[in-house]
């Protein structure tokens, strides 16, 4: 077989947050289990765990298993809705702390194997393998997906899938072929048999919209896209974009894998299970404001960051979605700071109706001095919803 000229991965770990809790719940293990809202539910009697059926409010899933995905439920889904679909699957909160632990723990394990990891999110990453498979053998590259598997199983638990091809577009496309707790290695010669059965909308950078378009143009397949003359693509999706969905269905991409990518901004937002109306519920919308605040001071510290521009974003209850920002002479990762300034934001909106969604952001980001001065505002509290 002819050698991989790259041997680049993408560690995708398997239904992550739904995995995660059934560490603490391994009695639901094989079982179709939902993950979503903030809020634990009482469970039936005689149940160890509530049912989805039980779920009234308009929280959205989180994750959902395999065996929940396979009753047609998935994430970003409606609760009420996958009620319908799955009345009797398992339901359990989401706990993004035992999620934001577990992310460090993997990528920990990983790292200490393959120092070249791309950072992708909570759930996934990119690795660069090239250096530890310079002929680039397969047989190789299966041998250090399963090496990394079991790195990641000691560390946490979990189970995890790896794609390992030639670049990044095709590793992340592989990472999915033989999930849960798959790997697959894919070589050049593996691409019309592999790759191109896939719908086009897999690729990643083809998004719902250019997937209708390119279904109009009867274009269903990677293999179809592969085909299509460069001329129809461009004509109907311009000279760039054009050219870059040829060159990513014949596999193409050279990108590589980058191991520091610096932070534009932190943020944290809560959806409501019910709008809150900014005067009768002065002090929940308070109490949210205020663990938001600390949540993202708390994100700045531990990544050694300090921000200077402080947002605040509010969606109402018509969907109206209002963002109001303030830049502060000094840079903080003070959680007061950064509630004072985000209230006096908030200050600048008329709070008028129903609120749906509450986010704090902290943007212009630096590295803190090596001796910060206190600021004198950080004693003081903002009174948002208080006043």
């Amino acid at each position: 077989m002819l050698p991989l000229p790259r041997s680049i991965a993408h560690l995708d770990m398997d239904a992550f947050f739904a995995s995660v809790e059934l560490l603490s719940a391994p009695d639901l293990r094989g079982q179709p289990v939902v993950v979503g809202g903030r809020r634990a539910l009482a469970p039936s009697h005689g149940e160890p765990h509530p049912r989805l059926r039980s779920y009234v409010g308009r929280g959205v899933i989180t994750t959902a298993t395999y065996e929940a995905r396979a009753l047609g439920v998935h994430s970003g889904m409606g609760l009420m809705k996958a009620a319908r679909l799955a009345p009797d699957a398992w339901l359990l909160p989401a706990n993004f702390d035992a999620y934001r632990e577990y992310s460090r723990r993997f990528k920990a394990a990983v790292q200490a194997l393959v120092p070249v990891m791309e950072d992708r999110g909570i759930d996934e990453i990119y690795l660069d393998l090239s250096s530890q498979n310079p002929e680039g053998r397969l047989d190789v590259a299966r041998s250090r997906a399963l090496a990394l598997q079991q790195s990641v199983r000691d560390a946490t638990g979990l189970s995890c899938s790896l794609g390992i091809a030639p670049n990044k577009l095709l590793a992340k496309l592989c990472s999915d072929l033989d999930k849960p707790a798959g790997i697959t290695v894919l070589g050049r010669a593996d691409l019309e048999s592999r790759i191109w059965p896939l719908p086009a909308r897999r690729i990643n950078g083809i998004g719902p919209k250019a997937a209708a378009r390119l279904d109009g143009l009867g274009i269903h397949q990677i293999g179809a896209l592969a085909r299509a003359p460069l001329g129809l693509l461009q004509q109907h999706f311009g000279e760039r974009y054009g050219l870059w969905l040829h060159r990513a269905a014949h596999g193409e991409d050279e990108r590589p894998v980058v191991t520091e990518s610096e932070r534009k901004s932190f943020s944290r937002e809560t959806t409501f299970e019910r709008d809150l109306h900014p005067r009768l519920a002065k002090p929940e919308l308070s109490r949210q404001f205020t663990r938001l605040c600390e949540q993202v001071a708390e994100d700045l510290r531990r990544r050694g960051y300090v921000g200077a521009t402080i947002g605040i974003k509010l969606r109402f209850e018509d969907f109206q979605t209002v963002t109001r920002d303030h830049t502060l002479l000094l840079p903080t990762a003070d959680p007061a700071l950064i509630r004072r300034t985000a209230g006096e934001c908030a200050r600048r909106i008329p709070l008028d109706k129903r609120i749906r969604l509450l986010g704090v952001r902290v943007g212009k980001l630096s590295a803190p001095p090596e001796a910060p001065s206190p600021a004198p505002e950080s004693a003081r509290q903002a009174r948002l919803f208080d006043d």
